[in-house]
């Protein structure tokens, strides 16, 4: 049965405009200049400022009355007749003339896979093991390593190439791959690939021959560093073991890594958003908006919008619906460009709270000034939303006199020492840190110990903490830390 019936409710719904502004918070500066740039090629009333001065404000009137009107680019005419418009109106170039435009090279060179199929084809192979080495080579991966079970390949080959093998073919095949360069390729595990390298070397030498007897024998007792039971099994002498040790220890656990690759190459560039300089002892803080044009509304799109508005009675169907979409492009330009603004004031605003909380350590660059501060520390001081100090601080990078550091870097949780200070954990992972680098590597220091320092230090701290801020700086525990 369908009844009708009268209901309030209270919603909160964020505007088109708000949404714009949320999302130019999170971008760091490079993602910025992406967004102007595609922005600037989808809105045809939007255009970069030769002068900052140039800018048109939020609240600005679109009327120029100084402007000489055969200047203008685009008449209605050529708006309204889209066929007729030149390609080199179409196109967008949001570089100046004095702008230095830095061409990178391109460097092309051999894969890695490319490196052991032209090895292969060096050896003295029939037609079938030939297709079998390629396939191996498929798959193995960057690192150098088969991953994949024998059986496995081939099923696939069967299926894939129509090729009937098994796994003590595929195997001879492979033993021919452990020959290829670099050393160790082909490995299934990493005892495989030990073995391979240690292998290639002089096998007259004593510390080479007991390295094999070492990862071939006794490879558990070596990864778990017990290396009294490895001295007695072997009956080595300790100089004997540490020369073993360290003859393994120069050898390469990822084969395929030590390729040089060009065109494989992950290398990672941060450019910071803020720039902080310290002159006679006062900071002084920039957005880092290089590349970042400054923006205003076409005034050639401006005087048209103005012109329609003097002459409406007389215009037509086509002139009025050209009229409407240049309305909502420029609509459209004056929010981007606020959000633009509202960003920049906000990233400041924010970035200015975080360097006054952590004054002192802005100062010399010293962890140990590091205060205890939280996200909602800094939405207090800017009156701004917990929301939204995560987002400025979210991939955003600074550059001080001292490096470069993520702004997620200056937040951590705090605990009181025996005397009632406040302390930042970052203080007390870096005691932690210095504690581990000046231990005695044949006995290092248990999470027990370590606890009893820092709580000598007048640290109150657990031992399962400790434990914690060790995995935190990917320190192993104390026996992986042992040293000959």
């Amino acid at each position: 049965m369908l009844k009708q019936r009268l209901q309030q409710k209270l919603l909160q719904k964020l505007s088109p405009q708000q949404i714009q502004v949320i999302k130019l918070l999170e971008l760091p500066t490079l993602q910025l200049e992406q967004r102007i740039k595609k922005e600037l090629e989808e809105n045809p009333t939007l255009e970069e400022s030769a002068d900052s001065s140039d800018s048109i404000e939020q609240d600005e009137v679109l009327s120029d009355d100084n402007v000489d009107q055969n200047d203008e680019e685009f008449t209605l005419e050529d708006y309204l007749n889209d066929e007729d418009i030149p390609s080199y109106k179409l196109s967008a170039n949001n570089y100046s003339k004095d702008d230095k435009r830095e061409e990178i090279p391109f460097s092309g060179g051999v894969s890695f896979h490319e490196h052991l199929e032209s090895q292969l084809g060096l050896r003295v192979l029939d037609e079938k093991q030939y297709e079998l080495g390629m396939y191996l080579i498929g798959n193995i991966d960057d690192d150098g390593y088969l991953r994949r079970k024998l059986t496995a390949i081939a099923d696939d080959i069967a299926f894939a190439m129509g090729i009937e093998t098994n796994e003590d073919e595929l195997e001879r095949v492979l033993y021919v791959i452990h020959d290829f360069d670099p050393v160790g390729v082909g490995a299934r595990d990493l005892q495989e690939c030990l073995l391979i390298q240690i292998s290639a070397k002089d096998q007259t030498l004593a510390e080479v021959v007991n390295a094999r007897k070492i990862v071939k024998y006794h490879f558990d007792e070596f990864t778990r560093k017990h290396y009294d039971k490895i001295a007695s099994r072997l009956n080595l002498e300790e100089d004997e073991l540490r020369d073993a040790i360290d003859e393994i220890l120069k050898l390469n656990p990822k084969p395929g890594g030590s390729f040089y690759d060009p065109s494989n190459r992950t290398v990672q560039h941060i450019i910071p958003d803020f720039i902080l300089d310290l002159n006679d002892g006062e900071f002084s803080l920039s957005l880092n908006a290089r590349n970042v044009p400054d923006l205003r509304i076409s005034r050639e799109y401006s005087e048209m919008l103005e012109s329609y508005a003097a002459n409406k009675s007389n215009a037509s169907r086509q002139e009025k619906d050209a009229m409407v979409f240049v309305k909502q492009k420029i609509d459209s330009a004056r929010w981007f460009i606020d959000a633009i603004r509202q960003r920049h004031n906000t990233l400041l605003g924010t970035m200015e709270a975080i360097i006054e909380y952590q004054r002192e350590f802005f100062k010399e660059g010293d962890e140990t000034r590091l205060k205890p501060m939280i996200l909602k520390d800094i939405a207090e001081v800017t009156g701004l939303d917990i929301s939204t100090i995560s987002r400025v601080a979210n991939s955003k990078y600074i550059q001080t006199h001292f490096g470069i550091f993520s702004l997620k870097y200056f937040f951590s949780e705090g605990m009181q020492t025996d005397s009632g200070e406040e302390v930042s954990t970052k203080e007390i992972k870096k005691i932690l840190q210095d504690c581990i680098g000046a231990e005695e590597k044949r006995k290092p220091l248990t999470d027990e110990k370590l606890m009893k320092i820092l709580q000598e230090k007048g640290y109150p701290i657990a031992r399962r903490t400790v434990a914690k801020y060790r995995e935190q700086l990917g320190i192993p525990v104390a026996r992986l830390r042992k040293e000959l």
